[in-house]
């Protein structure tokens, strides 16, 4: 499993709840199609974090790097509905930072430690 994981601030005019719910749209959708195993939103509590943190956390997990490449080429095809979930999502995004993370130690890692 890895983690795709977005940290998000709003554009000063967008509504957290109106984000959450299209989020929620956007990633289900993704979900039902195969292209995500699993995701998560969380959002900063009362302020608390470090100065460069986000107000939002947007967990995605993918099987492997050929799941997430079919993400991203889904989120790119020519598909109506796929354009303006994703739209919807997008144009409340004021900065974002995103970073990739997976298990440690990996099972090939450890694998290779096993052998040593």
């Amino acid at each position: 499993m890895n983690l795709y994981q977005c940290s998000v601030d709003l554009k000063d005019d967008a509504k957290a709840v109106a984000f959450a719910v299209a989020i929620e749209a956007w990633m289900a959708y993704l979900q039902s199609k195969g292209v995500i195993a699993d995701w998560r939103l969380y959002r900063r509590k009362l302020g608390f974090g470090a100065p460069v943190a986000r107000d939002f956390q947007l967990e995605i997990e993918v099987e492997d790097m050929a799941q997430l490449d079919r993400a991203f080429r889904f989120t790119g095809s020519d598909d109506v509905h796929v354009e303006r979930l994703y739209t919807t999502v997008h144009q409340m995004i004021g900065a974002v930072d995103v970073a990739l993370y997976r298990p440690f130690p990996d099972p090939e890692r450890a694998e290779r430690m096993a052998l040593i």
